[in-house]
């Protein structure tokens, strides 16, 4: 699955060229022109990388930059009509990876976004890529596709919703506590708060389980974790 890019600007001409030339990279887009808009589709889809206008027109961009280090380890380059060295500054400080000024050149942006997306994989190393899907029961994790399905049906599970899915299924058998994949997830500040992981999983188990009040594949350890059911369970 290609790496996918947030561009968050109030600029329908900024946000349309920076999705073309990151398209023409390979890369999947996302779009956003609020903070609001933000939010959503950083919760719901986990982007690899985030591109941020600062001037947004229901708030600061500085908000979101602590917005999401507050949760999340998704890298942030800042691109920016502010050139003052205050705002650089601040950006930094609040946890961007880099800062662009506009107007900015589409080759430098670019090289700037896989720096940023290879110092990311570097730190928090990326999982062995598996050549077999997760097969137990129904359950086909497929991680090529990135997809899921049950009785052969595309379970449909949001981009978040897949990674938690693949977390536990790598690890079959085991379990994994509510912190160690709130950290694996959202990054290390967000432990001790799994609220987040509670509603996906409420929603994963609405998709992939005949009776969600009992399931079968993804088994609560109370107080504890989760843990994913092995093949011969089943």
């Amino acid at each position: 699955m290609n790496e996918r890019i947030l561009v968050v600007d109030e600029d329908r001409n900024t946000r349309d060229l920076l999705s073309s030339a990151l398209r023409a990279s390979g890369y999947g887009v996302l779009d956003a022109q609020s903070l609001a808009q933000a939010r959503l589709l950083l919760l719901s889809h986990c982007p690899d990388l985030m591109l941020l206008e600062l001037n947004l027109p229901d708030g600061d961009g500085m908000e979101l930059i602590r917005f999401v280090r507050a949760m999340l380890q998704t890298p942030i380059v800042v691109v920016s009509a502010r050139a003052h060295q205050r705002d650089k500054v601040e950006a930094l400080d609040s946890g961007a990876d880099d800062y662009v000024t506009k107007p900015f050149g589409v080759p430098e942006l670019l090289a700037r976004v896989r720096v940023a997306l290879r110092h990311a994989r570097r730190a928090e190393g990326e999982m062995e890529p598996l050549a077999q899907p997760f097969c137990a029961g129904e359950l086909v994790v497929d991680y090529d596709r990135r997809r899921a399905f049950v009785g052969g049906a595309d379970a449909r599970l949001t981009p978040m919703e897949f990674r938690i899915v693949e977390l536990l299924s790598r690890y079959a058998g085991k379990v994994l506590t509510y912190d160690m994949l709130m950290a694996r997830l959202w990054g290390p500040k967000a432990r001790g708060n799994n609220r987040l992981l509670r509603v996906n999983m409420a929603n994963i188990r609405r998709k992939l389980e005949k009776d969600p009040a009992s399931p079968r594949y993804i088994l609560t350890e109370a107080r504890v974790g989760y843990r994913m059911a092995e093949p011969e369970e089943l």
